[in-house]
């Protein structure tokens, strides 16, 4: 099954060279990848009668030509593959004249929301959401985990407030990317939108906690490594490019 919306580039979606940001890509996506739970009935609307949801695990996002303001997005998504625990969801985005201009993939795991452990995803699951086994966007693409670099440049610390936080009063999946942002240095941060760019999510961050911001470069690649306060958990990488 794929699942399509369209949406239009307002002026809070761009940064001052008027180009879609990387975290309202994310949202876009995220908006389309809960519809398609919702048609399936394992959206955030059912979950008092499954008792069941998805957690995020992992994106890879690559923007091939970034939109700017006003531009129109058609964004598909579709799941490729159920495997035991873990389910896998591509995305394409398109714009205005047809063209393909980001598409993205993602790793997600099945929660029993009651017992706060990871359960198996039945068959019944399986078949609602329709998979779409023959279309993938990254052909080579084997979800390895980030590997947290060795030496660090600079530390910054972020206190997480009321307006960053989802449903469960944890950081937004999408704000990890703000984060990072904050850890960037500045030339780096005000030029172009990072056109490339992964982010394994570890532990999640809760509202009031503080937590390190660690920027690294290796590579050609910057790193943003979000860690506790006292920087003894991990709570997730960010890779861009």
């Amino acid at each position: 099954m794929f699942v399509e919306q369209k949406f239009i580039v307002g002026l809070s979606d761009i940064n001052p060279l008027e180009e879609l940001t990387n975290t309202y890509l994310l949202r876009v996506l995220e908006d389309v990848a809960s519809m398609h739970s919702e048609i399936a009935g394992y959206g955030i609307t059912d979950m008092d009668k499954t008792r069941k949801t998805w957690i995020l695990l992992s994106w890879k996002v690559k923007v091939i030509k970034r939109p700017l303001v006003n531009d129109t997005l058609n964004v598909k998504t579709w799941s490729w593959s159920i495997d035991r625990f873990y389910a896998y969801r591509d995305f394409e985005v398109k714009n205005q004249y047809d063209e393909v201009i980001a598409i993205a993939t993602s790793k997600w795991i099945f929660i029993d929301i009651d017992k706060r452990r990871i359960v198996k995803v039945e068959k019944e699951v399986n078949d609602k959401y329709e998979l779409e086994p023959d279309y993938r966007v990254f052909e080579d693409y084997n979800y390895e985990k980030l590997e947290e670099p060795k030496t660090y440049i600079s530390k910054t610390s972020f206190k997480i407030t009321r307006n960053l936080i989802d449903i469960n009063k944890h950081l937004h999946n999408i704000y990890y990317l703000d984060i990072a942002k904050e850890a960037l240095p500045e030339e780096v941060a005000f030029s172009n939108e990072l056109n490339d760019f992964e982010i394994m999510y570890k532990k999640e961050i809760k509202l009031g906690e503080t937590v390190k911001a660690i920027y690294s470069k290796e590579n050609d690649y910057h790193y943003v490594t979000i860690k506790s306060e006292d920087e003894k958990e991990l709570h997730a990488i960010i890779k861009l490019k």
